[in-house]
């Protein structure tokens, strides 16, 4: 009983942070307007940036020079990963910025897949992003799209570059050294978009958005850790597609024809597939991502 009672908590933790973080990105695109989506990532940065050392304080001393290159590598292209997921979802529905984005851990799954069903997720997740963007319509923003895709593939350097970084830090002091290089990483496209358009509201909207992303999801997803085993949450993970599709309908209105919808669900099927037959800890990322979705 004990043990089921820690699961159904680990569950819960679970989605509470894959919610948190798809409320994170749609609260987000209001202050695009304001001070663009790539000054939103990097004002959004700073704030993260700010808190997670106020958290863990880090003695910069204490850790050897490759390992502080590993985290701050890892802070550049979380900047990467923000600043594309921003601009796309700027220019295409959020559900599919991030069933599009999904590809970069999915593919990192397959990779490493431990049989040959893992062969099986990567047609499907093609199948599904091809519903979801319909280009024979040319219905999706194809800059959109290539931002889209940028923040694939810094979602997939992010992972294999959290596993490494990971192993040489204990709780967020990786976070406290990552999250000021992104937000320095961020700065030269973020401030020129923000330029003579910060204001005091902007700059508090911004603080509380750090709050929804990273620092409360990152927070719910190790209490979600503690209680589940790496399978189970990659498999949970792999429902964010279908999450931003939640959220994207309610909070910005963005409501799918059944064709895309179907091709969010095909995702999100590929998605739990590769975590289930792959490595499934590939798809498990603490959210100093989506930073992103």
């Amino acid at each position: 009983m004990a043990d089921g009672k820690k699961t159904s908590t680990g569950v819960l933790f679970a989605l509470c942070s894959i919610f948190t973080v798809q409320i994170g990105a749609a609260a987000s695109t209001p202050v695009f307007a304001s001070i663009g989506p790539a000054g939103t990532a990097w004002l959004r940065l700073c704030w993260a940036a700010v808190i997670f050392v106020a958290i863990a304080r880090p003695n910069l001393r204490a850790f050897r020079r490759r390992d502080l290159g590993a985290a701050v590598l890892l802070g550049v292209v979380s900047a990467g990963m923000t600043i594309t997921f921003f601009e796309s979802i700027a220019r295409i529905p959020l559900a599919t910025a991030v069933a599009i984005e999904f590809l970069g851990p999915l593919t990192v799954a397959v990779l490493r897949r431990t049989n040959r069903w893992g062969l099986v997720w990567p047609p499907l997740a093609l199948g599904g992003v091809l519903l979801v963007t319909q280009p024979w319509f040319g219905l999706t923003d194809a800059v959109g799209i290539v931002f889209a895709l940028g923040a694939a593939l810094c979602w997939a350097g992010y992972i294999l570059l959290t596993q490494r970084v990971g192993e040489r830090f204990h709780g967020v002091a990786a976070l406290a050294i990552s999250m000021p290089a992104a937000a320095l990483a961020a700065t030269p496209v973020g401030l020129v978009q923000a330029l003579g358009h910060v204001t005091p509201t902007v700059v508090l909207a911004c603080a509380g958005l750090a709050l929804l992303l990273p620092v409360i999801p990152y927070t719910l997803e190790l209490l979600s850790l503690r209680r589940l085993d790496a399978g189970t949450f990659g498999t949970l993970m792999s429902v964010e597609p279908a999450a931003a599709l939640l959220v994207g309908a309610v909070m910005l209105h963005q409501f799918p024809g059944w064709g895309q919808a179907v091709g969010i669900g095909l995702v999100t099927v590929a998605a739990i597939g590769a975590a289930r037959t792959g490595r499934a800890a590939e798809l498990v990322t603490p959210v100093s991502a989506p930073l992103a979705g």
